[in-house]
């Protein structure tokens, strides 16, 4: 027993010893870039596969030419990615075909990617068209983040949607997600009544942020640990309680500069919805 307590505490310091690491930078490079914005102000680039030419990308503040927007950020995606985009592609294409007046674009964000992720996506341009179907080249590595932000600033649809290139969200549970952006949208516009329907209403006329949440898998993992007297059962569980102790703590501070940083995308003038998924939308 006496070898598991040693074992636990030296974990312990570890533990803590990566968490404050991870806050330390999250802090100095939070105050870092609060004052420099040469990394938002890289120019993207839209490729046309048709000409092969560079042209200026689409701007988010323009009039809304289409529904919805989902941007997907992919660095060295090339084996994940059509998978990702078979299944959204399919799904969007059978909804247009019920609904005329449902359009969308796809905008694939390459990040600087180095293996065959622009090649892939270029695949999907020329079977969806250019028109459904974009891709922004960012030449060099800018980060996750940066990718998405810069997606969303060059969209032309009403809602901005961000998805992973792995797919690991349902692109199916989109219409969950919608409804409810469309009842906050209808409350705010009504103020305060989200029953009535307004024919003038149009979801753009609002700004709404709306962020998912990965904590449902947490409860199902936890549901489903089975426990022991074996030390090596009660060292994982003291792992993955405190790898869910880190996250937690990395949450609320994300929380924290948050409440700064989410309203620069309106500051942007963002016309429509701005939606960062991180797991499908739980009713």
């Amino acid at each position: 027993m006496g070898f598991v307590c040693a074992i636990v505490e030296a974990l312990l310091v570890v533990v803590v010893i990566i968490l404050f690491g991870l806050i330390s930078a999250i802090i100095f490079e939070a105050y870092r870039r609060r004052d420099n914005h040469a990394h938002i102000e890289a120019p993207a680039i839209f490729e046309d596969p048709s000409s092969l030419k560079q042209v200026p990308c689409p701007s988010v503040t323009d009039p809304a030419e289409k529904y919805i927007s989902l941007i997907i950020p992919a660095f060295n995606e090339e084996h994940r990615l059509p998978g990702a985009l078979d299944e959204t592609l399919n799904y969007l294409q059978q909804r247009a075909a019920k609904d005329k007046s449902f359009t969308y674009e796809v905008l694939i964000i390459d990040d600087g990617s180095s293996d065959g992720t622009k090649r892939v996506a270029f695949d999907f341009v020329r079977k969806y068209t250019v028109d459904n179907v974009r891709i922004i080249l960012l030449g060099r590595n800018h980060g996750k983040g940066e990718a998405i932000r810069k997606g969303m600033l060059h969209s032309r649809g009403e809602l901005l949607l961000m998805l992973d290139a792995d797919g690991a969200t349902k692109v199916t549970d989109l219409e969950k997600l919608e409804s409810q952006i469309h009842a906050v949208g209808r409350k705010e516009y009504n103020h305060g009544d989200s029953v009535t329907v307004d024919s003038t209403f149009r979801i753009s006329d609002i700004p709404i942020a709306a962020f998912g949440s990965r904590a449902h898998l947490e409860e199902k993992a936890l549901a489903t640990v089975q426990y022991c007297d074996c030390p090596r059962c009660f060292i994982c569980i003291f792992l993955f309680l405190c790898f869910s102790f880190t996250f937690h703590c990395l949450v609320e501070i994300l929380h924290l500069i948050s409440e700064e940083v989410v309203p620069q995308f309106f500051d942007e003038g963002f016309p429509s919805c701005c939606y960062l998924d991180c797991w499908s939308w739980n009713s």
